[in-house]
């Protein structure tokens, strides 16, 4: 049987939406290093908890809200933050994807 091939919107559509992920990826790396650590934990976390895939928004879910406490037990401003803002983004891509069926 022979396997279905995926066609490009465009040509070269697969490299430019790989250059625009890494692109933004850097962004806001470089915006959240630039921040004290609780809000950079917070904003990192956060923003690339929004490109998680739907289907493995549960799993991200839990990691963040295990990491809350364990940061804030340890005093780590930016494990505790980061977890608050990965369970904010998973939770908003949940109810953003239930919404959309």
């Amino acid at each position: 049987m022979e396997a279905k091939r995926t066609r490009e919107p465009f040509p070269g559509a697969y490299f430019l939406g790989l250059f625009i992920t890494l692109l933004v990826m850097y962004l806001v790396l470089a915006v959240g290093s630039s921040l004290p650590p609780g809000v950079a934990g917070f904003f990192v976390a956060f923003m690339l908890g929004l490109t998680v895939n739907p289907k493995y928004a549960p799993l991200f879910l839990l990691i963040g809200a295990v990491s809350v406490p364990l940061g804030f037990l340890a005093e780590e401003p930016q494990v505790a933050w980061g977890g608050v803002g990965l369970v904010l983004a998973e939770v908003l891509l949940i109810l953003y994807t239930r919404r959309r069926r």
